[in-house]
């Protein structure tokens, strides 16, 4: 099963979601609020999601930054007082702004121009941390 466990997370991602999390409530009292819905996901439940159609990732396991612990990305939902689900892709874009302004060593999953992924954020340079 998924992690959604900040402990799961390299610390960089911890920090600047910490930070950017609290902004936003700040901000955005009346807004639905974000939450982690991943951090660690084992190669095993990547394949899964990548043989999953409607497609809702490229990466095979082993592939993902996910797939690390420390886990390299995470993916964030917002829910709203009524416990609804909220996707709208603005909520994301306001939080990614929050995140830039964090740390200029996570990038949005929603600015990518060839598979737009806006839950997700990771690390710009995850590839060169690992086995570190």
């Amino acid at each position: 099963m998924a992690s959604r466990d900040k402990s799961d997370l390299h610390f960089e991602l911890v920090s600047a979601y910490n930070k950017a999390a609290e902004k936003y409530k700040v901000l955005y009292p009346n807004e639905p609020q974000p939450f982690l819905t991943c951090t660690y996901r084992s190669p095993e439940e990547q394949n899964i999601l990548f043989t999953k159609v409607p497609q809702v990732t490229k990466a095979k396991g082993g592939q993902s930054p996910h797939n690390f612990k420390p886990s390299f990305a995470f993916d964030i939902g917002f829910i709203g007082a009524n416990k609804q689900m909220d996707w709208n892709v603005k909520l994301f874009k306001k939080f990614a702004d929050l995140i830039a302004y964090e740390s200029t060593q996570v990038t949005w999953g929603g600015s990518w121009v060839r598979f737009k992924d806006a839950p997700h954020f990771e690390l710009k340079n995850w590839k060169t941390l690992i086995n570190k």
